[in-house]
């Protein structure tokens, strides 16, 4: 069997798609370690000083460290194109979750309360990987939905109870983060395993 075929599984190509790693990256969408760095960031905005600095530095290394090894452990061929019709269904429900977003955004800042962006942000980035597990016959996707939603409604109980501004920001960010990251660090080695099975055999 020849290698395209091999590397051709979902799996191979949804890690690809996600991570930048190859061809894909060029399409400029939703590369879970850099989206994963977005989500620290908010979350080290609650604190200021080297401590912040130090936080900032660690984010970055982390994102640049998961994507490095998915250029280093991926194949050459996971980045390739995805059939028309996935690829129209991947922009639609991309393209309607940044709609929600600006959405989000400008309600929020208009009603003078913008502490709600993050946690309705997060709970709508999660709620938009349920249709892609679909998309991508990657039912792993549900993983970072739950725990996207969940880190949403953690930062809206935060606020209900009346917590502080940056307390909403961390935990939501925090909680983001590592949920992206780890998904990211799943993906591409579960990719890596299977490229490694399919040359043995």
């Amino acid at each position: 069997m020849g290698d395209a075929h091999r590397f051709g599984n979902p799996r191979s190509r949804q890690a690809a798609f996600r991570l930048g790693c190859r061809s894909c990256s060029s399409q400029g969408r939703g590369f879970l370690a850099p989206f994963g760095l977005g989500w620290w960031l908010l979350a080290t905005s609650a604190f200021d000083g080297a401590t912040r600095l130090i936080e900032v530095v660690t984010g970055c290394t982390v994102a640049l460290g998961l994507m490095l090894a998915a250029r280093r452990l991926l194949p050459p061929s996971a980045g390739g194109a995805f059939p028309a019709g996935r690829r129209r269904r991947f922009n639609r429900i991309n393209g309607f979750q940044w709609l929600l977003i600006v959405a989000i955004a400008v309600a929020c800042a208009r009603a003078g309360m913008p502490v709600l962006v993050p946690p309705l942000v997060a709970i709508v980035v999660g709620l938009h990987f349920l249709p892609l597990a679909v998309v991508f016959e990657q039912p792993r996707l549900r993983v970072p939905a739950a725990l996207l939603i969940a880190a949403g409604i953690s930062g809206l109980a935060v606020w209900l109870a009346n917590g502080p501004d940056g307390t909403v920001r961390f935990v939501v960010g925090l909680i983001a983060a590592l949920s992206l990251w780890g998904m990211a660090i799943w993906t591409v080695t579960g990719a890596a395993s299977d490229a490694a099975r399919a040359v043995r055999e």
